[in-house]
């Protein structure tokens, strides 16, 4: 039986400025034969054409006593199950591979904003920016210096990107705040290194 490979949490490391433009296109997208190859193992591994929570916590690393990686991907994996039928079947895994893996910036942006909108009201009030923040901040803890609480960051994202001041983030104010600020940007477009992790261990164990 094919192993799964796992991934792991935390943000891409960049590559050096001189040469970025031409390692990002290189190491941060999948051509189609690693996309077919995922597929394969799709395939492979859920022969009913369905790939539920519990495989996808796995494919991920994601063990059982993470309970922020837990809800993370558990955030993740209902933004792809468009029809609400708690698996996903082979298109919305494919549809899922193209945007993590070859999507561009708005297209993964709009993914960010649909991830933090819990409701699906088209509008992210503090409580689902706070919420999405305080489980990634538990996990970036884990490998990165994290100088804010949660609310902080969460009111500092507001002060910046809630331009009417309304007390709610549009999706327009949430892609263009994103792309006018970095410290932003790094906020709300939210990353799992699956690139890297595919890159890295996919290819070697099959």
């Amino acid at each position: 039986m094919h192993q799964w490979p796992v991934a792991t949490f935390g943000s891409r490391t960049d590559t050096t400025p001189g040469t970025m433009g031409q390692e990002e296109s290189h190491n941060e997208e999948m051509d189609l034969a690693q996309i077919q190859e995922l597929c394969i193992v799709f395939m492979k591994e859920c022969p009913s054409g369905a790939l539920h929570l519990h495989e996808l916590r796995r494919i991920f690393g994601v063990s059982s006593t993470s309970a922020e990686e837990s809800l993370y991907i558990e955030t993740v994996f209902h933004s792809f199950d468009t029809n609400q039928d708690n698996a996903l079947d082979f298109l919305e895994y494919v549809a899922a591979l193209h945007l993590i893996f070859r999507g561009n910036l708005e297209d993964r942006l709009k993914w960010s904003f649909k991830m933090y909108d819990k409701d699906g009201n088209g509008k992210l009030d503090k409580q689902e920016v706070k919420r999405l923040i305080r489980i990634l901040y538990k996990i970036k803890l884990q490998t990165n210096d994290v100088s804010m609480s949660p609310s902080e960051i969460c009111d500092r994202i507001f002060e910046l990107v809630d331009q009417n001041n309304d007390g709610q983030i549009t999706l327009s104010e949430f892609m263009e705040g994103a792309q006018k600020d970095q410290w932003v940007m790094n906020m709300l477009k939210l990353d799992v290194n699956v690139t890297g992790w595919v890159n890295q261990n996919c290819l070697k164990q099959s």
